[in-house]
């Protein structure tokens, strides 16, 4: 397996996109809208020329901005799964495989390996979502690529389809061992397809790390809540025994385990939270009282959102504690679960 080097600068709308990344296996590229995401692919796949910067695969040089390097995107073995596909209405399923192909003949074969070969005679509006979106990488990968670039692949999909689609791709990037670069807004899709997230915001790169490097040591406050935690502002000081004690905004005091001091962000993520009626005898010593805003089942389980922290709790313990929207609970969490970042 190659591995793509990224080292690029160019202005965009409100700031200016800086990003340095190296992608060997598989590499998801997570942030708000309008981060700069898909400008990186369009750059690698030399649909835009940035102003200054280098990107090559292994020895070979795709770009270089100060040797006056620039290889046209055909002649650049990438293969682009756009957003919304991009798959030409007029012509079969078949004959997308096939249009820009390395080898033509290819395409059969491709069909059969994601499972579409019935479906060759089909045009893109007789096609499901999840159909639409294997006929588009079966193009991708008919030139015979040496990268792959995925542009939220997943996004047009609805909720059931996404999860079988999501574990089919999973599988495929596995077996075709291509660098491989997706940008995505989910973070269970980043997780589930990439080996290394990172996290672009404004341009410029915050994290990159795996998914549990996110979750257990986030760098900064929107790593945190990409990765699902409930943040509650306040001013950090050291506490008795060793912990730190942070007087929130809102109200209250939370205890961390964490070293920190000043202004904070405490994250907390919603599996680390248990709900009760009363605040409980137990080791937790963290407990915030307000308002149940939603309950959102999934599953067995279900997301609880009380005050400004989501908890995920059984559905078996929504239903022993009969907690609905409206009632006034206690959410629970430990001192070891408290991450302190500064603000």
């Amino acid at each position: 397996m190659g591995t793509l080097t990224v080292d690029v600068r160019t202005p965009l709308r409100a700031f200016a996109l800086e990003l340095t990344l190296e992608v060997g296996g598989t590499v998801a590229l997570v942030g708000p809208s309008g981060a700069g995401k898909t400008t990186v692919l369009r750059a690698i796949a030399g649909l835009v020329r940035p102003s200054r910067g280098r990107i090559g695969l292994d020895d070979v040089v795709w770009l270089d901005t100060e040797h006056g390097v620039d290889v046209p995107p055909e002649r650049r073995r990438v293969g682009f799964v756009f957003q919304d596909y991009a798959l030409f209405p007029h012509l079969r399923v078949d004959q997308n495989v096939a249009f820009g192909a390395a080898e033509p003949s290819r395409a059969g074969a491709l069909l059969e390996r994601l499972r579409i070969a019935h479906l060759a005679s089909a045009h893109p509006r007789d096609l499901s979502g999840g159909e639409r979106q294997r006929v588009a990488i079966a193009r991708a990968l008919a030139r015979d690529p040496e990268v792959l670039l995925l542009d939220e692949p997943l996004s047009a999909l609805d909720a059931h389809t996404r999860l079988g689609v999501r574990a089919e791709l999973h599988e495929l990037l596995g077996d075709l061992g291509l660098p491989t670069l997706l940008v995505t807004h989910d973070f269970e899709d980043a997780a589930t397809l990439a080996e290394r997230i990172g996290v672009l915001v404004d341009g410029r790169v915050l994290q990159v790390g795996t998914a549990a490097d996110l979750v257990a040591a986030p760098d900064d406050p929107f790593v945190a809540t990409f990765a699902g935690a409930s943040l509650l502002e306040g001013v950090a000081r050291p506490g008795a025994s060793g912990l730190t004690e942070v007087t929130l905004d809102a109200g209250g005091v939370v205890y961390s385990t964490d070293a920190a001091a000043g202004r904070v962000a405490v994250a907390v993520f919603p599996w680390e939270v248990s709900l009760s009626r009363l605040a409980p005898d137990d080791s937790a010593i963290n407990h915030v009282q307000a308002t149940v805003a939603s309950v959102v089942p999934l599953g067995n389980r279900a997301r609880v959102r009380v005050g400004p922290i989501t908890a995920e709790v059984t559905t078996a313990s929504v239903d022993r504690l009969g907690i609905t929207a409206g009632d006034v609970v206690v959410a629970s969490f430990k001192a070891t679960a408290a991450r302190l970042l500064p603000l």
